[in-house]
């Protein structure tokens, strides 16, 4: 069986910004939660045949991420990249990934690391297989096809699943499955001499720009602010039995235990 693989990815940003930030190449690096997430398609590829195709949406510096893609082993490299994007929230962004995938047409399996690095929200996973209509199968540790779809383990508050999803469905692929590995340096030198990045915009996917960006996005980020945590050490003296003692009458005063 050939399967048709579509690995979403996002480039991420090195530091936390402090407001709206620009992208670029060198504030970026893929998203580490994306790494597995893409070694799970290059092995599913590799079992089954087929081909992987990643799809990233972002500014210009998200290319970087793609290009590493192709170094690990992807066969397509698409990144959508528009002026109306800005600002997209998790549903904005799963409404403008849901249409690029379609225009993908036939796929099995959409994957998504389990949440990004940058906004740790974990929405667009699960947000974009309402927009596709297709099962969900998140967390996902290990995978196999099975006679009626693909069979896929999980574990969840300390119970190992077992479940079966037909296809096409999206799975988000736990940080821990597939762990990744640097891309060759011949992969590398493939990229950057060969490699091609489709670029696609709102007018390929047939989206308004109401429906992405700013207007599209009902959440707003009104504002960030570090958190800053005080700590302070305080030394317990005496016997082991009275410093015990005293750290227990700590804990509890502090409502630490009771």
């Amino acid at each position: 069986m050939n399967l048709h693989i579509i690995v979403c990815i996002k480039s991420v940003l090195l530091r936390v910004p402090k407001g709206r930030t620009i992208r670029t190449a060198e504030s970026c690096e893929l998203n580490p939660f994306d790494r597995p997430t893409l070694e799970a398609a290059l092995w599913l590829r590799g079992r089954y045949g087929g081909s992987v195709t990643v799809l990233s949406m972002g500014p210009e510096s998200g290319t970087s991420a793609l290009y590493e893609a192709i170094a690990l082993g992807a066969d397509r490299s698409i990144l959508i990249c528009d002026p109306a994007l800005a600002g997209s929230d998790t549903l904005a962004t799963s409404t403008v990934l849901g249409a690029a995938i379609k225009t993908l047409k036939p796929f099995d399996l959409v994957f998504f690391g389990t949440r990004t690095s940058d906004s740790d929200t974990g929405h667009v996973g699960p947000q974009t297989a309402v927009q596709l209509g297709v099962p969900l199968a998140s967390q996902v540790l290990s995978m196999a096809l099975g006679e009626s779809g693909l069979i896929a383990e999980r574990k969840m508050d300390g119970v190992l699943e077992k479940v079966q999803v037909s296809l096409p469905a999206v799975i988000t692929v736990h940080q821990t499955s597939y762990p990744p590995g640097d891309p060759p340096l011949s992969g590398i030198q493939t990229a950057f001499e060969e490699g091609t990045i489709e670029k696609w915009g709102l007018k390929e996917l047939s989206l308004s720009p109401e429906s992405a960006g700013e207007p599209g996005s009902p959440t707003r980020l009104l504002s960030m602010t570090p958190i800053s945590r005080e700590r302070k050490c305080r030394i317990l003296t005496g016997s082991s039995e009275g410093r015990a003692d005293k750290l227990l009458k700590i804990l509890m005063d502090s409502g630490g235990i009771s």
